[in-house]
């Protein structure tokens, strides 16, 4: 069957256990940025960047309301694609983002070394685990809605 250019099967809706699997996924995920300590602010950075990277308007969308209802700075927000030239973040949130960075781009070299340690000054190991399971769920959901084409409208 042949569909429309910008007709398309949403995955979740056509296979529900594996988009189940995901939001499990999600919840665990919760879980662990929550038990290590990760500020809840940064953690909707961390799925703002994420989606900026791979260009999901969706979740981008609903991350930077989410991210905005929590208290986050939208100055911050303005220059998250910008973070390293910027003085809004802390040594923290910067290994944070530089480690969700390298995950979401993993094609363009892996996850080096560099972004590694820079991550282990700043970050227990507990937050290096989460944050790479952040990175590693805010890619699959970007997944979901960038090929299920998720409706993005103005509101």
């Amino acid at each position: 069957m042949t569909m429309a250019a910008n007709q398309r099967v949403n995955i979740g809706k056509q296979h529900p256990a594996g988009y189940k699997a995901l939001i499990d996924l999600s919840v665990a995920v919760a879980d662990a940025t929550a038990s290590s300590g990760l500020d809840p602010l940064l953690v909707e950075l961390l799925k703002i960047r994420t989606s900026q990277i791979n260009g999901c308007a969706f979740c981008l969308k609903m991350h930077t309301r989410d991210a905005l209802k929590k208290g986050e700075n939208p100055d911050r927000i303005a220059v998250l694609p910008a973070w390293e030239e910027t003085g809004y973040f802390s040594e923290t949130e910067r290994a944070a983002l530089r480690l969700t960075e390298a995950i979401a781009q993993v094609s363009q070299g892996h996850v080096s070394n560099a972004s590694y340690e820079a991550a282990a000054v700043a970050l227990t190991d507990d937050q290096i685990s989460a944050v790479a399971w952040l990175a590693t769920l805010m890619n699959a959901f970007n997944r979901v809605a960038i090929t299920s084409r998720y409706t993005v409208d103005s509101d």
